[in-house]
């Protein structure tokens, strides 16, 4: 083969190459981009996961909330019905309760679930952005029933309650939610 029909073969495998990595495969992306919303289903900010060399990198962004920390969390289910009965206990319905609860598959005590994320800090105009390494992959995320992000109306205590106030240990909403009470926002994230 000549020189210059080697070096042809050879430009042509390396736009093979360029061309075969720019098709990207949907079922391979390392990104996910939600939007949340409230219970009437509208947008009140976006949540952006990236994960490169196994760094799991979040942000989000929100408007319209009210000022003052909210518990930020990942759900284990990927549905953000409002007024949903619970998948433990149909009996009980609320915004949001179809998501589950808390990621945890280590069954981990509140405070070291999966799901529990960094404190939301909504500034007095409704506004709040927020940036992390968290501690999940895209795959624990996506799993066969997805997951969702969810904002909680209060702060989450990560059920830290000294024993001056709880001379008995946390009671049982505490350890399972750290107390952050209603889902306000939600945005599911889509099984793989």
């Amino acid at each position: 083969m000549s020189r210059r029909a080697t070096a042809a073969a050879l430009a042509a495998c390396g736009l093979l190459t360029l061309a075969a990595c720019g098709e990207s495969d949907p079922d391979d992306r390392n990104e996910v981009n939600a939007k949340l919303v409230d219970p009437d289903g509208k947008r009140v900010g976006t949540v952006e996961i990236d994960e490169d060399d196994g760094t799991t990198q979040v942000s989000v962004r929100v408007s319209g909330l009210e000022a003052g920390y909210h518990g930020f969390h990942v759900h284990t289910t990927g549905k953000c019905e409002a007024d949903s009965p619970s998948p433990d206990d149909p009996a009980k319905t609320g915004d949001f309760l179809s998501a589950g609860g808390h990621l945890n598959p280590d069954d981990s005590a509140h405070g070291e679930h999966l799901g529990d994320l960094p404190a939301l800090l909504v500034n007095d105009d409704g506004s709040a952005e927020l940036e992390f390494a968290g501690p999940f992959t895209l795959d624990d995320l996506r799993d066969d029933d997805g997951s969702a992000v969810m904002i909680h109306a209060g702060r989450d205590n990560y059920a830290n309650v000294p024993e001056r106030y709880a001379p008995q240990g946390p009671d049982e909403d505490t350890t399972k939610t750290g107390d952050a009470g209603d889902r306000i926002a939600c945005a599911v994230i889509e099984p793989r």
